[in-house]
């Protein structure tokens, strides 16, 4: 019996009505600046508490990266499980430990760690106050290609897990084949191998020409392995502000200390301000011109910046060729923007603290 398709339209009009359906549904949810006193906290199953800036389990659907709030009372321990993505975690509050793999990790306020995919691991928290982390993962896009998959073990001891998946190392020959098998091979070896934390005490800040003075949290320039996620941390001066640039992609960036505001647009004038405070997060969607801005007059801002930059962009450049696909203004509107944050008398960096 011959199977035959029911859809009795052309794939023209299904797929315009299902692309033009998804751009509607994506603009009813998208947000400019998610408060923090929008994410609410729930009960899980694991022993935590946990909350959603934007993801759609919270309803706010993103494409390429989620950002959740998690809570740690005195006491927990969670369940150990794994999934199939990776994940970046920003503490923002306590002292506490993760166990990835089998190995300790213990963190404080600032630290920020790489839970790699497949990695077995839980949180604990020893201590007498409420801990907490952001973590920042690439869920969503492994969902779009049907791939997210996650595992809870419980309290089973590591122990007893079973290991990441077998992957076979090496095959004589110069066939495809033998080819892939060496180059995915080496692939995993160098992933699994990756650094797992960074501690806020090791981190140093350099001046940019974009008027601010910044780090790295979790990115391969200092030994990470991740599936393209990266997060840098950029400190705004009083009454200054980054200078305007604009690139594809969805980018996070979770405001960790001070008050100002963002411009967006999809030109660099006539756009809209958003105003922000230490615990939100700004969301600057697809391709949108914008610039940041410290509004205290004697304290900075700090502000940790999350991007699928390495998997996603740089796939998207190729794609796109010759396509600019990063834009900043010319250097002299640059330079004029951002001021010379050499002339900024910065202070000593301090962990920072829950709002």
């Amino acid at each position: 019996m011959r199977a035959r398709t029911t859809t009795g339209v052309s794939h023209y009009e299904v797929q315009k009505t299902r692309r033009a359906k998804f751009i509607e549904d994506w603009r009813d949810n998208r947000r400019d600046v998610v408060s923090l006193a929008d994410v609410t906290l729930h009960d899980s199953p694991r022993g935590s508490r946990i909350g959603v800036y934007v993801g759609v389990d919270g309803d706010r659907p993103t494409r390429t990266m989620d950002a959740l709030a998690h809570e740690f009372p005195p006491g927990t321990v969670t369940t150990v499980h794994r999934h199939s993505w990776d994940a970046m975690v920003l503490v923002v509050a306590g002292w506490g430990w993760t166990e990835i793999d089998g190995q300790r990790v213990e963190w404080g306020p600032g630290d920020s760690l790489h839970i790699p995919a497949w990695a077995w691991h839980r949180t604990g928290n020893d201590g007498s106050a409420t801990a907490r982390y952001l973590t920042f993962s690439s869920e969503p896009m492994l969902s779009t290609m049907g791939m997210s998959i996650v595992e809870d073990a419980g309290h089973t001891p590591y122990r007893d897990l079973a290991p990441r998946p077998e992957f076979t190392a090496h095959l004589d020959g110069d066939d495809p084949y033998a080819r892939r098998v060496r180059r995915l091979g080496r692939e995993q070896a160098t992933r699994r191998a990756g650094r797992l934390h960074t501690s806020w005490d090791d981190l140093e800040l350099v001046n940019t020409p974009r008027g601010t003075r910044t780090t790295f949290l979790l990115d391969r320039a200092i030994g990470y392995q991740a599936s393209g996620i990266t997060m840098a941390m950029f400190e705004i001066a009083p009454r200054r502000g980054q200078s305007m640039h604009r690139h594809p992609g969805e980018a996070w960036l979770y405001v960790l200390d001070g008050q100002g505001h963002t411009y967006l647009g999809t030109e660099p004038e006539g756009g809209t301000v958003h105003p922000w405070r230490k615990g939100d997060l700004i969301v600057v969607d697809h391709f949108l011109w914008h610039q940041h801005f410290n509004d205290d007059p004697e304290r900075t801002a700090k502000v940790v910046r999350i991007h699928m930059f390495d998997s996603l962009l740089e796939t998207m450049r190729a794609l796109c060729d010759p396509l600019v696909l990063f834009e900043e203004p010319p250097t002299h509107i640059r330079d004029r923007q951002a001021g010379d944050p050499g002339t900024v008398d910065w202070p000593a960096p301090h962990r920072p603290s829950w709002p």
